[in-house]
């Protein structure tokens, strides 16, 4: 990574696009604590659609800590095995009231297929999450034989504003991204075309350290031409912040 400033004072930048909401709080913080300059620019926000999951699944499925605080306090109970993607959403069920049966060790849609698709043929399974979820969940399960059914539980939105690190990246003050989902790769690159900055982003960001938090997000960005650096050991804030600073 280039030297973007002559003052050698200067705490590293890195970006983070959580939901402005305890999460992008949480990431400031993990930031702040290794010394790093957050630059929080939430690219994500939630519009519930005020449904809830079925309750005939012999498995219901959670994607994320999101979907799971939706639940809370609500009437909802999973009619069988509850299964959560990630430890952030298995314990925010968990503090919900609800008893995750399920986890699988890798924290993704194709790791949940691998977890359960000797089990689900033949068998009701709900799926629960965002209107941006990925197609490797439902055609894996379905190639496995289950009877699937998918409810919306939220919308994810790209937040009036959000863009305020494309002009960092654009002006090279910023030092490193962390990309936590597919979604937050499209509203950047958005953010900085609505800019009319994208061709400068793109020119900073092959001077900053690109840290994606799993491989599906490393496609996403690959998809779109971005060089990713650095991808998390595990799908947590914490593991991507502190991969992005090592490279740093």
């Amino acid at each position: 990574m280039s030297d973007t400033t002559s003052d050698t004072d200067r705490r590293p930048a890195v970006a983070v696009f959580r939901p402005d909401d305890d999460r992008i709080t949480d990431a400031v913080s993990v930031l702040d604590s290794l010394g790093i300059e957050a630059v929080p620019d939430p690219m994500l926000a939630i519009e519930p659609t005020g449904e809830l999951p079925r309750e005939d699944g012999e498995y219901t499925i959670l994607t994320s800590k999101t979907g799971a605080d939706l639940l809370e306090g609500s009437d909802w109970r999973p009619g069988g095995k509850l299964c959560a993607i990630g430890e952030a959403t298995a314990d925010a069920l968990t503090e919900a009231g609800y008893e995750v049966d399920i986890v699988p060790d890798v924290f993704t849609s194709a790791g949940m297929v691998d977890r359960l698709e000797e089990a689900v043929d033949g068998a009701r399974v709900e799926v629960a999450r965002s209107d941006h979820g990925s197609d490797v969940l439902l055609d894996g399960l379905e190639a496995a034989g289950a009877y699937l059914h998918e409810t919306i539980l939220y919308r994810l939105v790209r937040p009036t504003g959000a863009g305020v690190s494309a002009e960092r990246v654009a002006d090279g003050t910023l030092d490193g991204v962390a990309f936590t989902s597919s979604l937050t790769v499209e509203h950047f690159l958005d953010a900085a075309s609505e800019r009319g900055l994208e061709a400068a982003v793109r020119t900073g960001l092959d001077d900053a350290v690109v840290g994606v938090i799993g491989p599906p997000t490393r496609q996403t960005a690959e998809a779109h031409g971005i060089s990713v650096d650095v991808v998390a050991e595990t799908a947590t804030f914490e593991s991507l912040a502190r991969a992005v600073v090592e490279q740093l």
